[in-house]
């Protein structure tokens, strides 16, 4: 914001003005007057929309955070804005839902969706590519996409990759948060073998520094192709451990002496 100032010699005499003193309401605490029991409701109440909002993106394939509170608040009924969650608790409920009902889909299904990313990366290895979002995460669900990061000053040499290999692709804009200031930043969107793909492109030099999940304060996580490799060959092993474990023939189980 920009305040004109008056020239010395034309100032006009300053107005005082008496403003009340209001209470200084910092984010995320919530109102810390409420009664003791209105507190707990309302984080029971956080718990439940968490959740509920974790279901929605495992089971319908929900990857936007704030729709998936949004339409978790309607079917609970809470009014309060106050008793939504932050994505870190959706996350964590996420990973919790995932592991305890979709175990061994979720498991295939981020081993193939990290390779298709790698095979991505791979493509386009000249633009430094970098996997993000749910995939890294490994909380994926159905239907979701591939978000890579790639960084070049030379944004067109990509659409020309694309639209050399005849490959249809849509262009967005977007505000995202790196090193400290908002810049806008180009995506594409496309199908990648099937699967969703979105490729945010960045200024080179942003590749030094940390950047800002879309919609987020939170630090964005990224593997480049070796870490991605190493994911990988991290998968495979947890895989055989696991179908072992599965096949394994009980101690006590009748069938197996």
């Amino acid at each position: 914001m920009y305040f004109f100032q008056y020239p010395v010699s034309c100032a006009k005499p300053a107005l005082r003005v008496r403003t009340a003193k209001l209470p200084i309401r910092k984010p995320g605490l919530g109102n810390l007057n409420m009664p003791k029991d209105t507190r707990l409701k309302q984080q029971q109440m956080r718990s439940r929309i968490a959740a509920v909002a974790a279901r929605i993106m495992a089971e319908d394939g929900v990857e936007d955070f704030a729709l998936a509170k949004r339409k978790a608040a309607r079917q609970l009924g809470a009014e309060s804005t106050h008793a939504l969650p932050d994505n870190t608790e959706v996350e964590e409920a996420l990973r919790a839902h995932q592991s305890l009902y979709q175990e061994a889909e979720q498991r295939e299904r981020i081993q193939i969706l990290r390779r298709m990313a790698l095979t991505a990366m791979e493509a386009l290895a000249t633009w430094r590519p970098y996997l993000c979002g749910s995939v890294l995460k490994g909380t994926a669900g159905r239907n979701s996409t591939i978000d890579l990061q790639l960084f070049t000053d030379d944004g067109k040499s990509v659409e020309m990759y694309f639209l050399n290999r005849n490959v249809h692709y849509e262009t967005f804009e977007q505000r995202r948060q790196a090193g400290g200031q908002m810049r806008t930043i180009t995506l594409l969107e496309m199908n990648w073998d099937g699967i969703p793909l979105s490729l945010a492109i960045h200024p080179a030099n942003d590749e030094r520094i940390a950047l800002r999940t879309a919609g987020s304060s939170h630090l964005s996580e990224r593997a480049n192709l070796a870490k991605v490799r190493e994911l990988l060959r991290t998968d495979d092993e947890q895989t055989l451990s696991y179908l072992h474990s599965t096949n394994a023939p009980q101690q006590n189980d009748p069938n197996h002496g």
